[in-house]
């Protein structure tokens, strides 16, 4: 097995999740962290209303410049203060605005993160009967 399979059913259902709920922007691109004001949202900040994750916020949305109803990427943060992994996904987003977001999100010792990129392969184990 590779590092890393794509599986286009997930992305297929992370389109789902975004396209059938309320994007709620929370920060826009430029506002200070409410808590480490070092820190600057460099795009929009929001999250799926309705929706459920590790945050009381549910699933969390990094939206760019780019027009997009598909999300392009996921990120996934370990953070060793919360003693968690929060997963974030990534609509709209420049290269730049992506690199920017990865480093906003890591720049503290206690988080890191890793970004998995969409992709169209459908490996074996992921069809059903």
């Amino acid at each position: 097995m590779t590092n890393f399979e794509n599986n286009a059913f997930f992305w297929q259902k992370i389109d789902t999740l975004y396209l059938s709920n309320k994007l709620e922007i929370l920060r826009q691109k430029g506002t200070k962290h409410p808590e480490y004001s070092n820190l600057i949202y460099p795009v929009d900040y929001g999250h799926l209303k309705d929706t459920q994750a590790s945050t009381s916020e549910g699933i969390t949305i990094f939206k760019g410049s780019l027009k997009s109803s598909t999300v392009s990427a996921v990120i996934i943060a370990a953070d060793i203060l919360k003693k968690d992994l929060q997963t974030k996904l990534i609509l709209g987003c420049t290269p730049e605005e992506e690199e920017k977001v990865l480093r906003f999100l890591n720049h503290t010792d206690f988080q890191k993160t890793v970004l998995i990129r969409r992709g169209q392969e459908i490996p074996s184990w992921g069809l059903t009967d």
